[in-house]
Formats: C-alpha cells, structure tokens, sequence
C-alpha cells in the first residue's frame, strides 16, 4: 500500500537581519525598543503559521552572509525576503546589486524611521532595490512586512 503523499511545504519567507541587530533589547531601546530578534522570531512564526506560511530568520554582521542568502532565497523559491540589512541599508551597493539580481520580492524594513534621525541614514541603498519599505514600527514593523509578504 503506498504511503500517504507528504503536504506540501509552506511557502517559505527568509528574513534577513544584518549587523548589530543581534542586540536588539539591549541596544539602544530608546530608538530599537525592548524586543529581542529571538522575540520578534518568535512573534513572526506565530503569526507566518496562521498565513499559512514559514519563516527562515537569520542574521549577520557579515555583508557577504547578507548577499549569498538573498541568493539562496531565490534559489529555494522563497515567496519573498524580508531584510534588515541594519547599517549596510546606507552603504552596501553589493546588498543593492543583489536584490535586483534576484526575481524573489524583497520588502525593507526597519525599526526606527531613518528619515527621522541622521541624515547619513536617509539614503538606502536596499529601499532602492527594494519592492517596498516598512519603517518605524518597532517589532510591529516585521509583522506588517510579513502581512505584505502573504499578499504578493
């Protein structure tokens, strides 16, 4: 008797966080706020389930690390990519290269709103390529880049 077929996988979100943001809740709460990127993963698994979707949150402060797993998302077939590249946002034109080599929507996001703090942190590099931005939620503003995400 043949085996009962496997359900098929859900669709898969990467989201990407780059440098510094591993401390999050500790740096900088005033601007970052108190949730960990454990508790933001957390928040985001639990909401990507009931989308019927699956999330792979990963972080680096390594610029490469950033570029080869927007590769790899669109290699795996990701429905899209949520990145926070952190400071590579204003200055990393390999993280911009890269998105517009892959076909897989990308959705900036951000915890504070940069065009209300330095200017340095005006320009993005990632927002450029990027389908779209979400900023200055707090935790709230991976959530809603996650609602985005299901609806492309």
């Amino acid at each position: 008797m043949p085996s009962p077929a496997a359900p098929p996988a859900a669709p898969i979100v990467y989201v990407l966080n780059g440098p510094n943001l591993n401390l999050l809740g500790t740096r900088e709460p005033e601007i970052y706020g108190h949730d960990t990127l454990d508790d933001i993963a957390g928040q985001l698994e639990d909401r990507a389930r009931e989308l019927g979707l699956e999330i792979d949150m990963r972080q680096s402060n390594h610029e490469g690390h950033l570029v080869d797993w927007l590769h790899e998302a669109q290699a795996q077939d990701a429905k899209a990519v949520i990145i926070n590249a952190g400071a590579f946002t204003h200055t990393s034109i390999a993280v911009h290269d890269a998105i517009k080599s892959i076909r897989t929507p990308v959705i900036e996001v951000h915890l504070s709103n940069p065009h209300a703090r330095e200017k340095f942190r005006h320009t993005s590099f990632v927002g450029r390529a990027a389908r779209g931005t979400i900023a200055g939620f707090g935790a709230l503003s991976y959530r809603l880049a996650l609602e985005a995400a299901a609806r492309i």
